[in-house]
């Protein structure tokens, strides 16, 4: 289990993430589109001073049974321990244990 502080201060960056998401969004395509080069040093100060944790870079795939930030499969949101043990307990439709 990953510490409760990690996964709060995840959480956290996520909603972050979520309500700068559009602004965010608004400055990357005004900032591709200026031909000025005054212009685009404006908009990237803009950017740049938008909050840290607002960027989609600083969040962390995290295992949501365990909080475990390594060996996270993205399709099920689980680490490798956690998904080896549902789908032998059959927990994961879909998920048959291969042999050949």
């Amino acid at each position: 289990m990953a510490k409760k502080s990690m996964i709060a201060r995840n959480v956290k960056r996520q909603k972050m993430v979520d309500r700068f998401a559009a602004k965010r969004a608004a400055l990357m395509t005004a900032f591709e589109s200026a031909a000025d080069p005054m212009e685009r040093l404006d908009i990237h100060r803009q950017i740049q001073g938008l909050p840290r944790n607002s960027a989609p870079t600083r969040l962390r795939n995290r295992c949501w049974a365990t909080g475990k930030p390594r060996g996270v499969y993205r399709d099920f949101g689980l680490c490798r321990n956690q998904f080896r043990e549902r789908a032998h307990k059959g927990e994961l439709p879909g998920v048959v244990k291969s042999s050949w």
